[in-house]
């Protein structure tokens, strides 16, 4: 696996800086105000919009206690955003330091819902779209067989939606303005709710969300206030793979500022999901996928000098419990060898022991 080089690394990180300003900008306009709410006790920036009818138009903003986006409200006035800048950088990036774009027509989903502020409500990419990312994090060149996707899927925490006081465009007008055919699946539990869209060529857009906490949430759908009238598909184990995410950017057209997974728990997740996919061809097809991003992600934080983030995450999801292990446990089984030598490695202990600590 190939290291990309430093200057291109550091592009990667100038360009993430660039994209957020400018997303930034557009979600919070200068003739706009920054507030402070507080909510169950704790204090959230808002943002108040004046409107022609006189009454403010208010978009959440984050936690205050949060110093980059403290920082961020002080120093509001002073971004700047240059577009023509971004679409040089993304180029030089693809071209020149072998990192990965996804599918345009991913990228654009992604870019609409960035626009109408899904990552601003605290949305996450979880699927193949947030792998394409890693290889501009880590700073080495990813696969490209390990990401082809034909769906996007997102994630957003159960307690945010409820808490924000905010809300996205309803969803499908959003897909709409990529492709008019899109469509919205009643969910197979509830069908008065949406969880996922497709279009005409069966590409899948999906939201999930973690589990609450108790086993009559599975398999029905959970309401969002945030997603705009769509609802959210219930996983166990998302929280684990969504908890401290990144900020980064999707190298599509002028560079989309998204949320992500940290890679080791992407990859740590990876193992438990694959052994849950179902047993037919497309369920396998799945699971090799998922089987050889996380064999190429342990790899590379091997690589990159991050095997200790790896194993803790790894220890992380051992501690929670019986069902976690046995979930990692049949994820190594099915792994390659080389995958299992690399996780023993990042572990330090033989791979007979794998899955039994």
């Amino acid at each position: 696996m190939r290291d990309i080089d430093l200057a291109f690394r550091t592009m990667f990180a100038e360009l993430a800086q660039q994209t957020l300003d400018a997303q930034w900008q557009s979600d919070f306009p200068l003739e706009g105000r920054f507030v402070t709410v507080p909510v169950k006790g704790k204090d959230y920036f808002y943002f108040d919009v004046p409107t022609p009818e006189g009454k403010d138009k208010r978009s959440y903003v984050g936690p205050a206690a949060d110093p980059v986006i403290a920082a961020r409200v002080r120093r509001h006035r002073e971004i700047k955003g240059n577009i023509k800048e971004r679409r040089r950088l993304v180029s030089t990036l693809l071209r020149s330091g072998g990192m990965s774009a996804p599918d345009r027509f991913a990228g654009d989903v992604t870019q609409a819902l960035a626009h109408a502020g899904f990552f601003r409500l605290r949305g996450f990419l979880v699927g193949s779209v947030a792998y394409g990312c890693y290889s501009g994090i880590l700073g080495v060149r990813l696969p490209r067989t390990a990401m082809q996707t034909g769906d996007a899927d997102l994630a957003m925490d159960f307690a945010i939606s409820q808490e924000v006081d905010d809300s996205l465009p309803p969803i499908l007008d959003i897909l709409h303005g990529v492709d008019p055919s899109f469509r919205a699946v009643p969910h197979q539990a509830d069908k008065a709710r949406v969880t996922a869209f497709v279009n005409k060529t069966n590409y899948r857009v999906e939201f999930l969300t973690s589990n609450r906490g108790s086993d009559e949430y599975m398999g029905k759908p959970s309401p969002m206030p945030a997603l705009g009238g769509a609802s959210a598909e219930n996983l166990r184990f998302l929280d684990f793979l969504i908890y401290e995410p990144l900020r980064t950017v999707l190298l599509h057209r002028e560079g989309v500022s998204v949320n992500v997974p940290a890679p080791e728990r992407y990859s740590v997740h990876k193992l438990i999901v694959a052994s849950r996919r179902p047993t037919d061809a497309l369920g396998r097809a799945k699971r090799d996928k998922d089987l050889l991003q996380a064999a190429t992600l342990f790899e590379a934080m091997i690589q990159t000098r991050q095997g200790d983030l790896l194993a803790d995450a790894y220890q992380e999801a051992w501690d929670r419990g019986a069902s976690w292990q046995e979930g990692l446990a049949a994820g190594i089984a099915l792994m390659p060898d080389q995958g299992k030598e690399t996780l023993a490695g990042a572990l330090g202990v033989e791979v007979s022991d794998l899955g039994k600590r």
